[in-house]
């Protein structure tokens, strides 16, 4: 059985963590069927544009690798215009080929990349961490193959560059320190599962709910809407508070203060039906309330309630139990003390004679 209520509706994330101005995305009623159809319109136009641009990238390159029958002399005019430079020759051909290879290369790790996702979205025995986990890793060996198809369409000689490659790797490895650090730092992230889309964290003076986990850095949304960026090392390094790393139920403490002259009995009834009234409040664990102290104007208690949706804010929930305890309050004549001392005198001056007349 749930620990929390019986019924408990699915937490309202249009108020939570930077997304206060967006709206539904389905629709029901009349106008389903023209949403849908006007979807399908636009994913068919989508995805015969991009088969367009796949048919001409292969025509382009099929033609300057001197495949069509007829196109040496356009070749030969083509290689006029260029000048040799060490082993290779820069041409109007050369560059020509280079263009179109780069374009299709990058159109093919985009289609590639959009299957891949569009397949492990499907994947119903991973959760959204592997899901992401498993993009990542494709995404990479599918960069990684394009990379060296291209060299080799290009006919770039690989042990060419192993001349170079000492110093350049050198030079490489210094700059992009910090960009392979956060890189291999986001892998270790969803291997680790210590920080995935959804938890509720706090880092340093942020306090928010993660985004999306990236190959530099993990978005952070705020209950202001702010997006913070935090680099993926920076979460491996520093000290973060994850609410909901294994598992999701937070507690939360409300102190309040009751005169001296109330009835204390009734007043701990009433503070504790105004936290079990409220709707994200759960039943298990239980409410309590305790006495901290004897204060100097009143009774001091502290109300301790838990919830099971950090990401739908902490404030709200302390807001709506005060209301709700400020209304039973004054239903039953207990009284909020205010700030008061007293004063003892002990030697008070005996006030002067009045002068004589």
């Amino acid at each position: 059985m749930d620990r929390g209520r019986a019924a408990r509706p699915a937490p309202d994330r249009s108020r939570g963590f930077g997304r206060p101005d967006r709206r539904p995305r389905c629709r029901t009623g009349a106008f389903s069927g023209g949403a849908g159809m006007n979807g399908r319109k636009f994913g068919i136009l989508y995805g015969l544009r991009w088969l367009v641009l796949v048919l001409v990238l292969v025509a382009l390159f099929v033609l300057l690798s001197g495949e069509v029958p007829g196109s040496g002399p356009i070749l030969d005019f083509m290689d006029r215009f260029g000048f040799e430079a060490a082993r290779y020759r820069i041409s109007l051909l050369s560059v020509s080929r280079l263009v179109v290879t780069v374009a299709a290369l990058f159109v093919a790790v985009r289609l590639v990349n959009r299957l891949v996702h569009r397949y492990v979205k499907r994947a119903d025995g991973l959760d959204p961490t592997q899901k992401l986990l498993t993009e990542k890793l494709i995404g990479i060996a599918v960069i990684a193959i394009a990379f060296f198809m291209g060299i080799d369409a290009l006919g770039i000689d690989l042990t060419a560059l192993t001349v170079f490659s000492g110093a350049f790797g050198l030079a490489v490895g210094f700059g992009l320190q910090k960009t392979f650090g956060n890189l291999f730092a986001g892998l270790i992230l969803l291997m680790d599962r210590s920080i995935k889309p959804g938890d509720v964290i706090v880092v340093g003076d942020r306090f928010g709910w993660v985004n999306r986990i990236g190959t530099r850095a993990v978005s952070v949304v705020t209950r202001d809407g702010k997006e913070h960026l935090i680099p993926n090392e920076n979460l491996m390094t520093q000290e973060v508070e994850n609410w909901s790393y294994s598992d999701r139920n937070v507690r939360i403490h409300i102190p309040v203060r009751v005169s001296y002259h109330s009835d204390q009995d009734r007043a701990l009834e009433l503070m504790l039906e105004a936290a079990r009234a409220a709707p994200r409040v759960l039943n298990d664990p239980p409410t309590v309330a305790w006495i901290t102290a004897f204060g100097d104007s009143g009774v001091e208690y502290d109300i301790r309630l838990w919830i099971n949706d950090p990401e739908s804010g902490v404030g709200n929930v302390t807001s709506d139990v005060l209301t709700r305890m400020w209304k039973l309050f004054r239903e039953n004549d207990i009284r909020l003390p205010f700030p008061q001392r007293d004063l003892h005198i002990r030697n008070w001056p005996e006030a002067p004679a009045p002068p004589s007349t």
